[in-house]
């Protein structure tokens, strides 16, 4: 079960922090910070996506200061980090923990072909 909380800020809008369950590694957290117009609108961009499961229950664990500060200077409104062993880690931006794993090695016959048809040069 996800914990979190939110805080409504002075012009209306709220900062949502939730504590999800890491989608890259087994057994570890997250601490995901959303900045939206309200709490519904702030679960929606996270059910957007892709984090389906998503739910704010109460307001066990509120966003702290500086996780408000970190949010509101962040264009996208979305940062997270993992908790609770790595306090010292920087906010990086959702994109980087929802990214597809990086695939190694030679590229596709497809690729490639694409590539030399692209740049006029074909290997012998």
């Amino acid at each position: 079960m996800a914990g979190g909380g939110f805080s409504r800020l002075p012009n209306g809008t709220v900062v949502v922090a939730l504590t999800l369950p890491s989608p890259m590694a087994e057994g570890r957290t997250v601490r995901v910070l959303v900045h939206a117009v309200n709490r519904a609108r702030a679960l929606t961009r996270l059910r957007n996506l892709g984090l389906r499961a998503v739910y704010l229950r109460g307001n066990a664990e509120p966003p702290t200061p500086d996780e408000i500060t970190a949010v509101l200077h962040h264009p996208d409104g979305l940062l997270w980090r993992a908790t609770p062993e790595c306090r010292e880690d920087l906010w990086q931006p959702i994109r980087a923990l929802l990214r597809p794993p990086r695939r190694y090695g030679a590229p596709e016959p497809r690729t490639a072909l694409r590539t030399a048809l692209r740049t006029g040069f074909v290997a012998p």
